[in-house]
């Protein structure tokens, strides 16, 4: 079964740039991959499964796209540079990143463990100070752009993951980086026309005409999941 081509009319607005995406192969990051590769990006996919990455590759490559995948985990500094020596070996360049900080809590707040707490802490800060630090390093002129924790995601450990990627981006400026930060409305559906509305926030920041932009944070609001009603009983006999 073949892939459906890529929208046409989608424009090449970003012919020529390199982009990574983390968590590339599931949620968020299947629609954003796909919008930037719809742009004419080439779109490196990062994550930590590689099986599920060689498949999100392969099908932007079958619908036209450009798409290399490569596994690491980004919540480990030295993971993210060798991602990151790798991507210049393949392409000589990176333009930008587009990092998912997004991870949810499974357990409230009054249940939350020391272990959740540093797996969400891993996930959603320390990888994103890691990446920024890396590329400020080595990458002077590349963006990075953060899907952060979702707005309707309740109890109160997700307000100082919030708060400590958000005061990474209002002050990334002064390390003369540009970060900018997306807040979806809500989790993932996995269905693209669903989540459209944050993919194209990501690349309207990723477009040659919003590159002065930094610091700045958008929340967007997103269409309601559709709910998932419950097998009728007689069809289960």
């Amino acid at each position: 079964m073949t892939a459906p081509p890529l929208a046409p009319g989608a424009g090449s607005v970003l012919d020529g740039q390199v982009i990574a995406v983390t968590s590339a192969d599931q949620g968020y990051g299947r629609s954003i991959s796909a919008a930037l590769a719809r742009a004419g990006a080439s779109v490196v996919l990062v994550g930590g499964n590689s099986e599920t990455l060689a498949a999100a590759a392969s099908t932007l490559e079958l619908a036209g796209g450009t798409a290399v995948p490569i596994k690491a985990d980004v919540g480990v500094p030295l993971d993210w540079l060798s991602a990151q020596t790798r991507i210049l070996e393949i392409f000589g360049a990176l333009h930008g990143i587009v990092h998912l900080a997004d991870k949810r809590a499974h357990t409230n707040f009054t249940l939350l463990s020391e272990a959740e707490w540093m797996e969400l802490f891993n996930c959603n800060v320390k990888s994103s100070v890691g990446i920024a630090q890396i590329v400020r390093r080595r990458l002077g002129g590349t963006w990075l752009t953060i899907v952060g924790p979702h707005l309707d995601e309740r109890g109160l450990q997700v307000h100082p993951q919030r708060g400590a990627i958000r005061g990474l981006v209002e002050h990334a400026q002064d390390e003369e980086l540009r970060i900018n930060l997306v807040l979806p409305g809500r989790a993932s559906t996995g269905e693209e026309a669903l989540d459209r509305p944050l993919a194209d926030a990501v690349l309207a920041l990723a477009t040659p005409a919003l590159l002065h932009l930094r610091g700045t944070v958008l929340e967007v609001p997103l269409p309601p999941a559709p709910r998932v009603r419950p097998p009728d009983p007689a069809l289960l006999l």
